[in-house]
């Protein structure tokens, strides 16, 4: 019992932890992103055109973000830098394409949003390619 009200973690905890979340974030994202990718031709007419850019470049870069970056941050490579364009995307899909109804439509992707910060803070832990290079 003491241990389970213990302030105290040791680093391996925060490592096994950061890596649980990537993994499992990216797992989660990913099959959106092929989905995206398999289907471009059939997706990209009806895609929301975000900042004139036009559907087929707008579903583009969704793709990217959902399906190469999440293949980036699962074995954990340029993972600071690969968070943002999920970030980015989960809040024009939150607040843009859900209005910002967070406990509606817009939930998956505000769970997104929420689990993606601490990557973005703490970065990806030691088990990563990262934290092997010593970034």
């Amino acid at each position: 019992m003491k241990r389970l009200l213990d302030t105290r973690y040791p680093a391996w905890a925060f490592n096994v932890s950061q890596f649980l979340l990537r993994i499992g974030l990216g797992m989660l994202l990913m099959p959106h992103g092929y989905d995206k990718l398999v289907h471009f031709r059939s997706y990209s007419p009806g895609f929301m055109d975000l900042l004139g850019l036009g559907g087929a470049v707008s579903l583009a870069l969704v793709v990217f973000a959902e399906f190469f970056c999440s293949l980036f941050l699962m074995i954990g490579l340029f993972t600071r830098l690969t968070v943002v364009p999920i970030l980015i995307e989960m809040a024009v899909v939150v607040f843009k394409a859900h209005d910002a109804d967070v406990f509606g439509k817009g939930e998956m992707g505000a769970l997104y949003l929420v689990g993606l910060l601490p990557i973005l803070l703490c970065g990806p832990g030691k088990a990563s390619v990262d934290g092997i290079m010593g970034k």
